[in-house]
């Protein structure tokens, strides 16, 4: 079951933008609530007037207004004066109108959820034909989650699988791609479009899922990037051989954090202050395209920082070491991928600039 659709730009967002389904659905239940004090209200305003205009007692007054909103009709209890007929009269009508209108609320709202899921999936099941150049997430908990959120701030196109709804059916509210469906089985991963994907995260909890999972994506797509999650320091070696380009492990890497706040906690804080985009400076890694104005051009000529204030870390070109700090007369080639430290407008400026041509 596919519950969201893409954008163009490479973003996502529900078929019905997540947004307005939880008013659509707030709006509903407000609805009925009101309707349904207001039908409290109405009971208990007749039988106080069946008991203080006619004297009748309180079970005869509540008696007689619930057989009167229900239109079942047994006929008055007790004789009624002329004022209690005018009274009653009002009952009737406000009564009525006030049960059909609960019930023909209570019908619209299933009907609305209804046709909104199922005409939703169709629309996503055709939109979802269209992806290309997008990231596979295996996996729905906490790495799976952190990833797509990362991938969402950027924004690029990502789809999260999951075997759980219950786990995928807490993304309804954040509008990202979902898919329930078993990441091993390789009609699931085709339902992805994995043959026109650009990479996949393995991230389920288990090592022995993630290896099956990068096999069956691996023989789809042998050109995949695909990163695996690794929750016991020996599966790293068999989820590389398996076919995994990179292997993090969350607890090594939270065990190194920990580790390097105590001992550079000022350098650590200055990594956190680059990679959160919450802060006015971000690090980001640019490639540069053919045709480009920076392509034969050195670091000093380019005036990447004089015209844009960013900081050229390194320079990662094709199929050779990275290389850090580069001298100012470091020519720049097609196809590099210059890591730059900036504010989020020049890193902008300068990505502009590295894919358009000169």
């Amino acid at each position: 079951m596919i519950n969201a659709l893409p954008m163009r730009e490479g973003r996502f967002c529900c078929a019905v933008p997540p947004w307005r389904a939880r008013m659509a659905a707030v709006k509903a239940i407000f609805n009925l609530k009101i309707l349904f004090v207001a039908l409290l209200a109405l009971m208990f305003i007749g039988v106080a007037g069946f008991h203080f205009l006619e004297g009748w007692p309180w079970f005869d007054g509540f008696y007689m207004v619930l057989t009167t909103i229900t239109t079942i009709g047994y006929g008055e209890l007790r004789p009624l004066s002329p004022i209690g007929r005018v009274f009653n009269s009002f009952i009737i009508i406000t009564g009525v109108a006030l049960v059909l209108l609960f019930f023909g609320a209570a019908t619209q709202a299933l009907l609305e959820f209804e046709l909104q899921s199922v005409f939703g999936r169709r629309r996503m099941d055709r939109e979802i034909s269209r992806l290309s150049d997008h990231f596979i997430i295996c996996g729905a908990g906490r790495v799976g989650r952190s990833v797509a959120r990362e991938l969402a701030r950027k924004p690029l196109p990502f789809v999260i699988v999951d075997s759980s709804q219950d786990k995928l059916a807490r993304y309804a509210a954040e509008g990202w791609l979902t898919l329930v469906g078993d990441a091993t089985q390789a009609h699931v991963l085709r339902e992805l479009h994995i043959e026109h994907a650009r990479g996949l995260v393995a991230a389920t909890t288990t090592d022995a899922t993630n290896i099956y999972i990068i096999l069956t994506a691996r023989s789809l797509n042998p050109g995949l990037n695909i990163i695996a999650r690794a929750s016991e320091e020996e599966a790293e070696k068999h989820l590389v051989t398996a076919g995994a380009d990179h292997v993090v492990s969350p607890y090594n890497f939270a065990g190194y954090r920990i580790a390097q706040t105590f001992m550079r906690p000022h350098v650590v804080d200055f990594f956190d202050t680059a990679m959160n985009q919450q802060k006015p400076l971000e690090i980001e890694e640019v490639q540069v395209q053919p045709g480009s104005r920076f392509v034969g051009l050195t670091l000093e000529a380019s005036r990447i920082r004089q015209s844009m204030g960013v900081i050229v870390l390194a320079i990662k070109a094709e199929n050779s070491q990275m290389r850090f700090n580069p001298a100012p007369d470091e020519e720049i080639h097609a196809g590099d991928h210059l890591i730059a430290m900036g504010e989020p407008d020049g890193l902008r400026r300068l990505e502009d600039s590295a894919a358009e041509p000169a």
